[in-house]
């Protein structure tokens, strides 16, 4: 038995992940880390590994991107969060690394040093999906979608941007029901809503730059229903995260939201899709559900 569990998604990072993870894992091993790897073959395959490794190991370790960082989060979630999470960030955008801070992830690792951070919760029916991150409905979900279809060639930022002109060409604009806490339900029309646990998505998008991991609350993104002249306009102020005086869109925080749509709703979590035809979704926050190695 040893104390850490190391899960490598080896395609993380558009294959960065297979060329970088046999030097980090020299680096762990050089520090008298002990370590159990595993390496993925599939999607959801991590979310099982996570979910069976307490009590046999303290801590499990996601080595890969986003998407591996919410396939570990959902499987220690399922089992009471028992073990402690880490970050070996291998992937194109790493948005929930960004949460832990500029330093060196072996470094950071090494030192055991612990914090506590809120879950997001998604309910649809009977199905439950939890995101460290963040999710959203509309433009960002068909983007994170079309990042499947961008040439191989093109990784980290330059992937998003490519998938960015393909959603550019077609995109929803949703008529939904939304619902924040105890406050009486509105509607309106969205070119994207986002619920935000961490900052940023899509690498460099600071989406709601003022949310906290660890406060309690969920951060809202609400954007009009913008055209593409709109949305290019937005675009650069994401980036910049100077966007929260544009008056086509609101930023807001809750601890609960309820998100109704008589159309059915294309839904990302952490980058990957989490439900494709969802109807009503009730995301709330978890605070401190998860023990984080930072």
């Amino acid at each position: 038995m040893s104390e850490f569990l190391v899960i490598v998604n080896p395609a993380a990072g558009r294959g960065r992940a297979r060329r970088q993870w046999p030097e980090i894992a020299q680096r762990l091993a050089a520090a008298g880390i002990q370590f159990e790897e595993v390496l993925t073959s599939s999607p959801g395959e991590a979310v099982a590994i996570a979910e069976k490794a307490w009590p046999l190991h303290a801590s499990v370790f996601a080595a890969g991107g986003d998407g591996t960082v919410h396939e570990v989060v959902n499987g220690l979630m399922r089992a009471g969060a028992r073990a402690a999470l880490g970050v070996i960030p291998l992937g194109s955008g790493d948005d929930f690394a960004k949460l832990l801070g500029s330093g060196d992830a072996v470094k950071r690792l090494i030192s055991k040093n612990i914090r506590k951070f809120d879950v997001g919760r998604i309910t649809s029916g009977p199905a439950t999906r939890y995101f460290a991150n963040g999710m959203d409905i509309g433009f960002g979900a068909h983007g994170a979608r079309n990042v499947a279809l961008v040439p191989r060639w093109l990784t980290g930022f330059a992937a998003y941007l490519g998938a960015l002109a393909l959603t550019m060409l077609r995109y929803p604009l949703l008529r939904v029901r939304l619902q924040l806490d105890e406050a009486p339900p509105f509607e309106f029309t969205t070119a994207m809503t986002a619920v935000m646990n961490g900052t940023t998505f899509g690498g460099s998008f600071h989406v709601c730059p003022e949310a906290r991991a660890d406060d309690g609350l969920l951060d809202l993104l609400l954007v009009e229903a913008v055209g593409r002249l709109g949305i290019l306009q937005l675009v650069p102020k994401i980036l910049r995260g100077t966007h929260a005086s544009d008056p086509r869109l609101r930023l807001l925080r809750a601890k609960r939201v309820i998100i109704e749509s008589a159309e059915p709703l294309l839904v990302e979590a952490d980058g990957e899709i989490a439900f494709q035809d969802a109807r009503r979704l009730q995301v709330e926050v978890i605070p401190g559900a998860l023990t984080v190695l930072a």
